[in-house]
């Protein structure tokens, strides 16, 4: 069964690359990956608990000057696709 996630939109690199009215975060324990996200995001408690816990465990320095969220992948993936616009 295949999950469909109208919402998240995986990018390439560069700031050229973000549609108006969404931005870029990293998200990875390790290896990070580039998500493009809407910036409605930033509004719902879910995603702000999650914005809170990777500030207070590892601020949020990023050596590309973006967003870091430090947790696995299918976490993410997984709590923004509860998410809506």
């Amino acid at each position: 069964m295949a999950i469909r996630m109208p919402r998240v939109i995986k990018k390439s690199s560069t700031s050229e690359d973000v549609p108006k009215g969404y931005f870029a975060v990293y998200v990875g324990e390790k290896q990070k990956k580039r998500f493009v996200i809407p910036i409605s995001f930033l509004n719902q408690p879910l995603f702000q608990d999650l914005l809170s816990q990777a500030e207070e465990e590892f601020g949020f320095d990023h050596p590309m000057g973006g967003l870091t969220i430090p947790c696995r992948e299918d976490v993410f993936i997984d709590l923004t696709s509860r998410l809506r616009n």
